[in-house]
């Protein structure tokens, strides 16, 4: 137990400093790693098997989520395929070039050995994007739900190269994965009698280690894919969202250990250091080719780049692809070493860039040539305000109950802003007005048509820093009406209180309230008597 507390320590403190900086604690769990591996602390084997739970369970969560449709968009299948093609020919005439001019690790390495090294660079890392995308709440935003199909396709063509690289095709026995379908229709029906309880949970990480992880496993193929595809499969269920939900917190602690693992691999000495900063010389080409292709995808500038700063990373896929490669005697034992040093240099420089928040996204965007509207991607057009008074932002069921409080009891003209697509045409079929978009965007703001006549914006958004980004979005766009925002901690409500927003309100003592107020409307006339409140003491 020393040395888990040893970990333990190291983890939370520097992860703490993370903070105190102002950056995301990923970046101190990284920078734990390599502490831990420089103080030479005993190794903790448990840690590993952590990192793999936590993985796992990230693909079944990014599953439950999962809209297949988005894999056949243009956007996602042709970007993920462009993007792979040019990054490896492009990584590759780097790395010779760095050959040619005498780069030590890099001298004598054959073409083949070198296009291995850029394939593996030409990933972005699942893991690191989506807690991104959690942390912002933009999981279901535009260039959210691209930059995980985008993931997913990487995923799909990882597995493909694993299982024609390693000499073992799958197992025969992978047929009766074609099981699946008709078990999960049957595990459907059990997963609706386990109420909303520590068996739900227990449920969803039996799915994805069991039919998911150890079937794909036992069948030659990748674990943490068929987590994803068992998500896939499950992800129509009502209680879908509930169930990513509750695993959230479990999924974030185990993925601790996945970060803090990285920095484990080992040490770097002065050459690895020139070669990882060669390689780190690549993420500003890789963000901006992502940048390139989304918008030659019609997608507007804003998105793009968003979708870009967010893949530009190396993936922990990487360390996969050489490790295939040392094994087939492609390349030296200390290419792990280099690989993993590589890729947490990447997550560092991603997560420094991409906390500094959408108002530079926005200011980058701002001096790009103009785009023509008409062209652009459906979901990328102003949204139309119409006469509505009040924008409630962020339509799930505490927006969409403000939304029918406003209308119904005060006769309010509302309009809904959310940019779940599907959420917004389950709302529409019930008769309520909800336009697409993303309330993050200062240029949703800036082109939203007919928006003189609102004077009240709700912000409703689950996530505190959401409500944030479109709190500043709001003001920037010269709105000076009334805001009022929900929050679930006190110090939400503090901050929001002090950053000016008129109304804030903390959506747990908002249930105490309506609950009081049904009870007190349920209960029979006549007992307010004396006598009803003596048999009632406090």
């Amino acid at each position: 137990m020393t040395t888990v507390a040893i970990y333990l320590v190291i983890t939370f403190g520097l992860g703490g400093l993370a903070m105190a900086l102002r950056l995301p604690p990923l970046v101190g769990f990284l920078a734990a790693g390599f502490v831990i591996n420089a103080l030479d602390v005993e190794e903790l084997p448990q840690l590993d098997v952590l990192a793999d739970l936590g993985v796992t369970l990230l693909l079944f969560a990014i599953g439950l989520k999962l809209n297949v449709r988005i894999l056949l968009r243009r956007e996602v299948w042709l970007t993920t395929s462009v993007h792979l093609l040019i990054s490896v020919i492009v990584g590759s005439v780097v790395m010779w070039l760095a050959a040619v001019a005498g780069m030590a690790m890099l001298a004598g390495q054959s073409l083949q050995t070198i296009a291995l090294l850029a394939f593996a660079l030409s990933f972005s890392s699942t893991v690191f994007v989506v807690k991104i995308l959690e942390e912002r709440g933009e999981s279901h935003s535009l260039y959210g739900r691209v930059a995980i199909g985008i993931l997913v396709m990487q995923d799909i063509a990882a597995v493909i190269f694993l299982t024609v690289t390693s000499g073992h095709p799958p197992s025969p026995w992978a047929v009766t994965l074609v099981g699946l379908f008709p078990l999960t229709y049957v595990l459907r029906r059990i997963w609706s009698r386990l109420g909303h309880g520590e068996m739900q949970s227990l449920f969803g990480i039996v799915m994805a280690l069991v039919p998911g992880y150890a079937w794909f496993t036992a069948v030659g193929l990748k674990g943490d894919l068929g987590a994803l595809i068992v998500g896939v499969l499950l992800a129509s269920h009502p209680a879908s969202s509930e169930l990513a939900r509750s695993l959230f917190h479990i999924k974030e602690l185990l993925l601790v250990a996945f970060f803090v693992s990285i920095g484990l691999t080992g040490l770097p000495d002065l050459p690895t250091i020139g070669v990882a900063v060669l390689m780190l010389l690549l993420l500003p080409f890789k963000a901006a080719l992502y940048v390139g292709l989304l918008s030659l995808m019609k997608l507007r500038y804003r998105t793009a780049i968003l979708g870009g700063l967010g893949l530009m990373n190396f993936s922990e896929f990487g360390l996969i692809v050489v490790s295939v490669g040392v094994t087939a005697d492609m390349l030296g034992q200390e290419w792990l070493v280099e690989m993993s040093i590589a890729v947490a240099l990447s997550f560092v420089v991603s997560a420094l860039v991409n906390g500094r928040g959408h108002l530079m996204v926005e200011k980058i965007a701002a001096r790009l040539p103009a785009q023509d509207e008409r062209t652009l991607h459906p979901e990328e057009r102003p949204g139309d305000a119409g006469d509505a008074e009040v924008v409630v932002i962020g339509m799930g069921r505490v927006g969409a109950a403000a939304y029918r409080r406003l209308t119904d009891h005060y006769r309010l003209r509302v309009v809904g802003v959310d940019y779940d697509g599907p959420r917004i045409g389950r709302l529409k079929e019930e008769g309520l007005r909800v336009i697409e978009g993303d309330a993050t965007d200062l240029d949703f703001w800036n082109q939203l048509r007919r928006s003189q006549s609102v004077r009240i914006a709700v912000l409703a958004m689950p996530r505190h820093g959401a409500n944030v980004t479109a709190l500043e979005c709001l003001r920037e766009s010269g709105f000076s009406g009334q805001v009022a925002s929900v929050a679930r901690y006190d110090d939400e409500v503090a901050w929001a209180k002090e950053h000016g927003v008129d109304i804030a309100f903390n959506v747990y003592a908002g249930a105490g309230l309506e609950l009081a107020d049904q009870v007190g409307g349920a209960r029979p006339a006549g007992d307010d008597s004396p006598e009803h409140a003596q048999s009632h003491p406090d």
